[in-house]
């Protein structure tokens, strides 16, 4: 290949490299510009946007904003939708209508539609495309198109502490208790009691928390190991290099001379 090849090539993916590391630096600029949070809500009137609060950028569908009151050192998610009412525009009275409580957190791609009460309790976790409804479509008239048939509404409550995993759907009049474990991709409606794991489609209890014997039916898995009081990040990390294998936390040295 005559020399002068060469050095095109050279060129050309030089600049290659230097165009992908601006769009990099560039979207890492505009998702730190663009993320949304009580002290720079850009175009949105939330309610109220407690502190410590950042919904990610892109933010997905967000309209009824006076209507969706979020709590303190929230989590969401980029593309999650956040919609109160049927439509924009609409007034919806004195009352909030879709409520997070605080250390809520929306996996990417969630959504929350609520034109009935949704409330989120503390610390309830979502993971990725979460779809949390007030409303369902109706179908009760074989003639007319299931779209245009006004749905049915329900307000849905999901209890403090509770975890919803990845592709998870609660529907309309779903009231979950406190730390509630919903399975991926389970279908919830109706009421779960509070420290329950609900599994399927449509969802059902598959294992509950007894005050004297444990979950039953027992678990597979041992309990994790709770890190020592008093452990530093170095000496946490050394753990993970002990012979490539994780280690009990209660065996570390945690002595100042180690």
């Amino acid at each position: 290949m005559p020399k002068n090849r060469n050095t095109f090539s050279s060129l050309v993916a030089w600049r290659r490299r230097l165009v992908t590391r601006a769009v990099h630096r560039g979207w890492r600029w505009m998702q730190s510009a663009g993320a949304v949070t009580a002290e720079r809500p850009g175009r949105h009137r939330f309610g109220r946007i407690g502190d410590g609060t950042r919904l990610a950028f892109p933010q997905g569908t967000v309209f009824g904003e006076p209507w969706i009151h979020l709590g303190d050192h929230c989590i969401i998610g980029e593309q999650v939708t956040l919609t109160a009412g049927m439509m924009p525009e609409l007034d919806l009275g004195p009352d909030p209508v879709l409520r997070l409580g605080n250390g809520v957190v929306l996996g990417r791609g969630s959504h929350v539609v609520a034109s009935r009460p949704v409330v989120f309790g503390d610390d309830v976790f979502c993971g990725p495309y979460v779809y949390v409804t007030s409303d369902n479509h109706s179908y009760d008239d074989p003639d007319e198109p299931v779209g245009r048939q006004w749905p049915r509404s329900a307000p849905v409550e999901i209890g403090s502490g509770s975890w919803l995993g990845a592709g998870a759907v609660i529907l309309p009049g779903a009231r979950l208790g406190r730390n509630v474990v919903v399975a991926a991709g389970a279908v919830v409606r109706g009421e779960v009691p509070d420290r329950a794991v609900v599994a399927g489609a449509p969802a059902r209890i598959v294992r509950r928390w007894d005050p004297e014997s444990g979950w039953q039916p027992p678990l597979r898995t041992p309990p994790p190991v709770p890190i020592p009081e008093g452990i530093t990040p170095e000496q946490l990390i050394a753990l993970t290099e002990l012979d490539g294998q994780p280690a009990d936390p209660g065996t570390l040295d945690l002595s100042a001379d180690r």
